[in-house]
């Protein structure tokens, strides 16, 4: 029987992963792969932004799991992971049920002789009283498209107002990473499409957007080099910058702050601190931290089952000569992935693992049309700032790395082609 390798979790790494050993040791039959998710659809997590303001249409953009398996020679199961039994070595999967509540999927049990987590992670509200009751997370597409759909919702009810009023909207942001950094300049360019499209009725101007972040700087995971620019182009932009502001409470319609400032917003997004999925506590006896990922070592198989190997955010990997972990980047995911595409070949044959050396490549920052900022990092160029136009394309270079990865060289350029036709004949923003 052909050696099980059973990868949970679609995202970037996992997916790039399926894809990588479905064309070498499942067309070669070394190897049975399965990659296992949740949904049937997948979409890059650091657009998912763009989603929520509706730049991006995903209904464009998305990978089916189905097609991708075919294409690429593994095998994919629709399915929730619920539970893990280390001695039988089988994981179980959740009953997937349709909108009406009916049964799609029974819950059943999926064996492996490898076992891949790489489940991703979750928005941390840090158990902030009313944080997951009135604010949205960015963590899914549905998600990202739920608040688009409540973000145009406003527009729409405006417009079909009766009186010459001004209408206002008021959208707080908590957490000033990556994520709510680039959804404020997202929104702002949105406030302008929409208006452009003729929901004018809610000026530019008069969507108040307000970025609030705990700690002393923007992009605090950042170098200051990175985050003092973008805290300038924000508050350009017309974006209310709030550092030193701890959210101690949100309301229906407000968020509190530790020292007792009230943040009127309409619309609300938590998007700061991560975790990984809460079935991973201690599952079946692994070693996890107090954000429930799992402990791994150097070569990225847990630290008390050398069957099971997990990366990506849902991974507390060591740095070499360091007491931090690999951060959860998907710079990392990818490395990751690259070499566990080698390891699980190396396993299959019996010989010595690698270790995995985080490598950091820079940091890129996009501040949708209006600039980038970021820094490129490399032996032969050490570190290079950039800012504007060049870092805005080596930012959009990334996305299609990742699609290059999924799809290969030729498939990725009619896609880049068929998106530069497109735009000539569709909206500039989605508008439903």
């Amino acid at each position: 029987m052909s050696h099980r390798i059973v990868i949970v979790g679609g995202g970037a790494g996992g997916l790039e992963l399926a894809t990588r050993l479905g064309k070498t040791l499942g067309k070669r039959g070394t190897a049975n792969v399965m990659l296992v998710d949740a949904n049937l659809t997948h979409i890059w997590k650091p657009l998912l932004h763009e989603v929520a303001a509706g730049s991006l249409n995903s209904s464009e953009d998305e990978l089916n799991y189905v097609a991708q398996a075919k294409w690429n020679h593994f095998e994919f199961q629709l399915g929730r992971m619920s539970g893990l039994d280390r001695a039988k070595k089988k994981i179980q999967l959740a009953a997937t049920y349709d909108e009406a509540g009916l049964e799609l999927v029974p819950a059943r049990e999926v064996p492996y002789d490898s076992l891949v987590i790489s489940v991703g992670s979750t928005t941390n509200d840090f158990g902030t009283q009313g944080a997951a009751q009135h604010c949205l997370f960015l963590d899914t597409r549905k998600q990202a498209e739920r608040f688009h759909q409540q973000l145009l919702n406003h527009y729409l009810r405006a417009h079909a107002g009766q009186t010459d009023t001004i209408e206002q909207i008021s959208v707080a942001i908590v957490g000033a990473g990556a994520t709510g950094v680039e959804l404020a300049a997202e929104l702002h360019n949105a406030a302008h499409e929409l208006a452009a499209y003729g929901l004018d009725r809610i000026k530019p101007e008069n969507m108040h957007i307000t970025l609030i972040e705990a700690g002393p700087r923007v992009l605090p995971a950042l170098p200051e080099r990175i985050g003092g620019p973008v805290h300038k182009t924000l508050e350009k932009l017309g974006v209310n910058v709030m550092t030193n502001a701890a959210v101690s409470e949100v309301t229906a319609d407000s968020l509190i702050t530790a020292d007792g400032n009230e943040i009127k917003a309409s619309l609300k997004v938590w998007a700061a601190g991560i975790r990984a999925p809460g079935f991973l506590k201690d599952i079946d006896g692994l070693e996890t931290n107090r954000i429930n990922q799992l402990q791994v070592l150097p070569t990225l198989q847990t630290t008390r089952d050398e069957n099971i190997f997990a990366f990506g955010d849902c991974a507390a990997c060591p740095q070499p000569g360091s007491d931090r972990n690999v951060p959860p980047r998907a710079q990392a995911a990818h490395q990751q992935a690259s070499l566990l595409a080698k390891s699980l070949k190396l396993r299959i044959e019996g010989k010595a693992l690698p270790e995995y050396k985080y490598t950091d490549y820079g940091s890129l920052i996009s501040l949708s049309r209006f600039s980038a900022v970021g820094n490129l990092m490399g032996n032969l160029t050490g570190s290079v700032m950039l800012e504007g136009w060049l870092a805005r394309m080596f930012y959009v270079s990334l996305y299609r790395m990742h699609q290059m990865a999924l799809y290969g060289p030729f498939r990725t350029a009619m896609l880049m082609l068929g998106s530069k036709i497109g735009r000539g004949t569709e909206p500039r923003l989605k508008l439903h």
